[in-house]
């Protein structure tokens, strides 16, 4: 059972950054693709940021440009470097990962992923 924890979060003004830390383990040597989610109150929950397990990543429209999602030494961390924060970014951030099948398939929809962190908050004020 892959375990995931995030760090990082915390208040930041407008225009600042922030850097989402996500350890992983308890992985397999299966293929996974792995994504940042957030909810903020009020909304459902949405795909900011997903990476595939060759390295091929996918962002929603929102942050493209702003955020950037990796992979440190393998799949032992994930993170997201955003910068250029806004007040629209304040949320929950979820750390998610799932089973792949083909290693060059990367998602933003919450459905497809199993493995789920318990998240990070974020908030940004203007």
């Amino acid at each position: 059972q892959v375990q995931l924890l995030e760090s990082g979060g915390g208040s930041v003004q407008a225009g600042g950054s922030l850097r989402l830390s996500c350890t992983v383990s308890r992985y397999t040597s299966t293929r996974y693709f792995m994504g940042w989610f957030r909810q903020a109150p009020g909304k459902e929950r949405e795909g900011v940021a997903s990476i595939a397990d060759d390295g091929g990543t996918t962002y929603a429209d929102s942050v493209k440009a702003r955020f950037t999602i990796s992979l440190y030494n393998g799949r032992d961390t994930l993170y997201l470097v955003m910068t250029g924060l806004k007040p629209e970014d304040t949320a929950m951030y979820y750390c998610a990962a799932s089973y792949a099948r083909r290693s060059d398939l990367y998602s933003l929809i919450p459905n497809e992923y199993t493995f789920w962190g318990r998240g990070t908050q974020v908030t940004v004020s203007s």
